[in-house]
């Protein structure tokens, strides 16, 4: 006989609720570790390994229902891109309002060192905002403004890219052995 999954709901400080679901049973809901944290953090729910280099889709266990309106952006620990390397590779991943299947983490490993993690670690951090609902309006011409199209450290603090000249992109010469 299938056991019923479990459903708990998050109340945000504004009233918005977070439906979320244990869709395994090794499944954490997240938590804030302090009252001042923006993130809940997200754990694995199953032991993994990944090489130095390597890269691994890790499940939460978890499903959720956000409110419209909203989205959630799944972010790096800290602790971890200092400590081992580890980070969030296509931070932020962003989970749409709409999504309902289970929550997964896309992890890189850039130490040298192999992680390992074991279920209930702490993996991410989950962040919830409010997403605009805007339209495209095509134009033939943009207003002006005082940054104009500078990009690219035009601001400061690097070089501009016009000052740089271009160098031909070259692949390396393979050795023979």
């Amino acid at each position: 006989m299938a056991r019923k999954k479990k459903t708990t709901t998050k109340t945000c400080t504004d009233g918005k609720e977070v439906l979320i679901m244990k869709a395994h049973e090794n499944a954490v809901i997240p938590e804030k570790m302090t009252a001042g944290a923006a993130g809940f953090d997200l754990t694995a729910c199953h032991d993994g390994r990944i090489i130095s280099g390597g890269r691994m889709l890790v499940d939460t266990g978890l499903k959720m229902a956000i409110p419209e309106g909203y989205e959630a952006q799944v972010r790096p620990r800290s602790g971890l891109s200092i400590k081992n390397g580890v980070t969030v590779l296509n931070a932020p991943g962003t989970i749409d309002s709409d999504y309902r299947g289970k929550v997964g983490v896309v992890l890189i490993n850039h130490g040298t060192l192999p992680f390992v993690f074991k279920k209930g670690d702490r993996i991410a951090q989950i962040v919830f905002n409010e997403v605009a609902q805007l339209s495209w309006s095509a134009t033939d011409s943009l207003p002006e403004s005082d940054r104009g199209e500078g990009g690219f450290g035009s601001t400061g603090g690097v070089a501009s890219t016009d000052d740089i000249a271009p160098e031909p992109i070259t692949q390396p010469k393979s050795r023979k052995k």
